[in-house]
């Protein structure tokens, strides 16, 4: 059973979060990326839940319409306060305690960095479709196809980006979901979150908030799985198989064949099953 809970943090600051499994059991966050939702891990709930976890996925800052501040202020969304959302979110829920961390994409970057700085407050990390930061760089300087790949990140900093991606019933964001794989149902439960005007424009706003400089961050201790697809429309195998070159910790990198960017939604049986083995061999 999941609950859908409006958590408080700060004034403005309310955010949906998505809950299963007792509070007094580990915690598990999960953070999701762009162009999706909580709902991403509508299916990791509930098997999180049964096996014995306390799973939580917020709709992170400008994606919960009570979390949404001006998204014409860039700096309310610089990633140190995305960071402090999560962290803050993390204590609110199991107080005082470690925790296993997800992310996808976007929540990926959070993940990596509260890895990287915090690794004392984590069990474990997974990851999902997102590149260790420096195998990311090192990807975009070597392989010819990253530029490419990673092309749309510079053109969500154009004036005109919020209208592009909102025009014709947001076909671009359903386009792009159908050719990862994601099912249409999936698809409507995320545009139901992000696909107007207002929170298109926060989600924006994290990409305009950073720009194009990804700053370089340490090598991670903690436990980490990264799961990655190899028919991944913005992540390439450089960049992908690279990432182990920065994970001190326990490594396991796991590649799905025929898997889009958004393996929750396309195969989510084979990310339970390999989330809940890597949260079984590190407890913390």
């Amino acid at each position: 059973m999941v609950d859908v809970q409006q958590i408080a943090l700060a004034p403005g600051l309310v955010f949906d979060v998505g809950i299963a499994g007792d509070p007094a059991a580990p915690l598990v966050l999960l953070l999701h990326g762009f162009a999706v939702s909580r709902h991403l891990y509508d299916a990791q709930l509930p098997a999180l839940a049964a096996a014995g976890f306390f799973a939580a996925a917020p709709n992170q800052r400008g994606y919960s319409p009570g979390a949404r501040p001006d998204p014409s202020d860039f700096p309310a969304y610089d990633i140190e306060l995305l960071i402090g959302d999560a962290l803050a979110l993390a204590e609110r829920l199991s107080p005082g305690r470690r925790f296993h961390l997800v992310g996808h994409d976007w929540g990926g970057s959070l993940a990596w960095e509260i890895a990287a700085r915090f690794p004392e407050k984590l069990r474990s990390l997974t990851m999902l479709s997102r590149p260790h930061p420096l195998a990311f760089a090192r990807a975009l300087a070597e392989d010819p196809e990253q530029p490419q790949r990673s092309r749309h990140h510079k053109a969500f900093l154009a004036p005109d980006a919020v209208p592009t991606l909102l025009a014709d019933d947001v076909a671009w964001i359903r386009t792009r979901h159908a050719a990862q794989g994601i099912p249409p149902a999936a698809t409507a439960k995320h545009l139901s979150v992000i696909g107007n005007d207002s929170a298109m424009s926060a989600a924006l706003a994290w990409y305009r908030a950073r720009g194009t400089v990804h700053r370089p961050i340490a090598e991670i201790t903690v436990p980490t799985l990264f799961i990655w697809g190899d028919a991944d429309d913005t992540v390439g195998r450089m960049a992908a198989e690279g990432t182990r070159d920065f994970v001190t910790a326990p490594y396991r990198f796991e590649v799905l064949p025929g898997v889009g960017h958004y393996a929750p939604d396309q195969v989510p049986a084979e990310v339970n099953r390999l989330l809940l083995g890597h949260l079984a061999a590190h407890p913390g």
